[in-house]
């Protein structure tokens, strides 16, 4: 009998697998990230369908068997319904942590990090959105190590919210945050 974890996760993408089932790139909070199959979610039938929409968080149990881990069950904690500009920049920065996480390994700063601007792009001002996006690639290129806080000497790697104070003072650097990001994925060679 396998053993049933029960974690939260951000739902960064997923793609189709076989007749009914799909591949879901989750993000979770005790492992980092993981692929999971769930098996009859394009079905009519499913209960977890609506609950694994892209960029949503949820509440997932999943199960690590022979052949990878299974989604054995998920329910909403929050979608990203009707905040399509937000879920446009949300889906940039998933498409980056899905091309540079590898492996497994539980990231506590990164999930915040995510948690936190998902929250900011679906709840927050839209015109902030731009600014939001350059924190959060900034945040997680420094969660996996491509950028240290020495090369900037700012405060923003030091928490994981986006407060007016601190997407401010994001603005005033901008230009020298974009310099190091643009370095760092180039340096990643992905």
């Amino acid at each position: 009998m396998y053993q049933k974890y029960h974690t939260e996760a951000l739902v960064l993408g997923s793609r189709e697998y076989g007749e009914s089932d799909r591949v879901y790139a989750l993000f979770t909070r005790d492992f980092g990230l993981v692929r999971a199959r769930a098996s009859a979610v394009r079905s009519e039938k499913s209960k977890m369908r609506y609950a694994l929409q892209h960029y949503a968080r949820v509440r997932v149990s999943l199960v690590c068997g022979k052949r990878g881990w299974r989604a054995a069950g998920a329910a909403a904690i929050d979608s990203i319904d009707g905040a399509r500009k937000g879920a446009a920049v949300f889906a940039r920065v998933a498409g980056l942590v899905m091309r540079l996480v590898v492996g497994e390994e539980r990231n506590d700063f990164l999930f915040d990090t995510l948690v936190h601007a998902r929250e900011f792009l679906t709840h927050g001002d839209v015109g902030m959105a731009p600014t939001v996006e350059l924190v959060c690639v900034a945040r997680v290129l420094y969660a996996l190590g491509y950028i240290s806080t020495e090369a900037l000497e700012t405060a923003i790697f030091t928490h994981t919210a986006y407060t007016m104070e601190h997407l401010t003072e994001a603005s005033a650097i901008q230009d020298k945050l974009l310099s190091s990001i643009n370095r760092a994925l180039s340096e990643t060679q992905l």
